[in-house]
């Protein structure tokens, strides 16, 4: 049986109040495409359909539409929740759904029940873990304790390898979580909400099974890492079909596709997807940014400019927008930063007039860059107008 493996869509996501319902709408065409020239008859989405717990009418639209097209390009659907989805407007109506070929799976207590799908080598078990809060599932078992996610992962597995060892067959998993081996300060992104504070949510790979023997599926889909991880040859990471931060740029975007064969380690392959527009961070100064042919390339990308001219630049984003048109963040980061003692600037200040208290200001909010000589003649003739006007009064 051949399984394409995704997760974290996040439909309705915008990327700096920008939709990418267009941009998801073309990975999903390549990925309907992909289930139509390989054959996929099943296609898993491991949580976080939606970005948030109410998505629009659009965003159910395009879910509505990606779905009935993979279903018409030959393929079977199941999908669990995740943490940035409603698990009850998910789910609504999904016993109807499944049906038709669409399984979806939120409810707190359903991964005990397997979504069984046949090939011509037999059945495949496909277990399905929506995202779980201790506190949503411990009154459903109240003689466990479920006090945390390894805690919660570690007692579904047990159930859901019981079922796998009664039942016989293949099997996958599908789980939304931190697993270990996923160090999550370097792989979350602001998109990632976070889960794992204090380490409270980390999962350890072996809740799983053990990467080798009988003792586990053959396969678990991982979701909630926006970027592809192999933890090992059977525990996967799919990452999200699309960039949603500047902290993703450069992490490929695709599937995995999971050929599940009778008595035999599953073979799987990376499926890359396209990106409708990159992400690009540019650094240098706005006039090499603006003139030089280097950044030709980048003309048509989303970008985030890191300004280091030594002196903020006037209406920057404006500026960088009219070569740039998706120039969505400008950070100002001089090369040079001058190291001032602050205590010691507000001691001098009693020791120095008005002009200097300006000049010094100036040169030490623009990281040493003093007045020019416009700068100073228009401060003179405004404190020289100041002391006029306290004389008069």
């Amino acid at each position: 049986m051949k399984i394409l493996h995704t997760s974290d869509w996040h439909i309705g996501r915008t990327f700096h109040t920008h939709s990418t319902l267009g941009h998801l709408r073309v990975v999903f065409e390549a990925l309907v495409e992909v289930v139509r020239e390989r054959q996929v008859q099943v296609v898993v989405v491991a949580g976080d359909v939606f970005d948030s717990a109410m998505p629009s009418a659009d965003s159910y639209t395009l879910l509505a539409w990606v779905l009935r097209e993979l279903r018409g390009a030959g393929a079977a659907v199941v999908m669990t929740s995740g943490n940035h989805d409603s698990a009850t407007r998910l789910g609504f109506q999904s016993e109807w759904a499944g049906l038709a070929g669409i399984h979806i799976i939120t409810r707190p207590d359903q991964f005990l029940e397997p979504v069984t799908i046949a090939d011509a080598n037999g059945p495949v078990h496909f277990y399905g873990i929506p995202y779980l809060e201790p506190a949503m599932i411990r009154h459903l078992f109240p003689e466990e304790t479920l006090r945390n996610h390894e805690q919660v992962l570690t007692f579904a597995m047990r159930r859901i390898r019981a079922e796998i060892a009664a039942r016989g067959g293949r099997s996958v998993v599908l789980a939304h979580c931190f697993a270990a081996g996923v160090a999550p300060a370097a792989e979350a992104t602001e998109v990632e909400r976070d889960i794992t504070a204090g380490g409270l949510y980390l999962v350890p790979i072996a809740v799983f099974g053990p990467s080798d023997g009988p003792l586990g599926p053959d396969y678990v889909a991982l979701g909630h890492i926006h970027g592809r991880a192999t933890l090992t040859e059977r525990v996967r990471y799919s990452g999200a079909p699309l960039h949603y931060s500047f902290s993703e740029a450069g992490k490929p975007r695709g599937a995995w596709l999971v050929d599940l064969q009778a008595g035999r380690r599953a073979e799987v392959e990376w499926v890359g997807l396209p990106v409708p527009r990159r992400l690009s961070v540019l650094t240098g100064e706005i006039e090499e940014l603006l003139t030089a042919d280097d950044y030709e390339r980048f003309e048509a990308d989303w970008v985030s400019a890191v300004l280091t001219d030594q002196v903020r630049p006037l209406d920057g984003m404006r500026r960088l927008q009219k070569r740039f048109p998706h120039c969505v963040t400008v950070e100002h980061r001089p090369l040079v930063v001058v190291d001032t003692d602050a205590a010691s600037y507000g001691a001098r200040l009693h020791q120095q007039n008005d002009h200097q208290i300006v000049a010094g200001f100036l040169e030490f909010v623009r990281n040493g860059v003093g007045q020019t000589d416009f700068e100073r003649e228009l401060v003179a003739e405004l404190l020289a107008a100041n002391d006029l006007r306290e004389i008069t009064a």
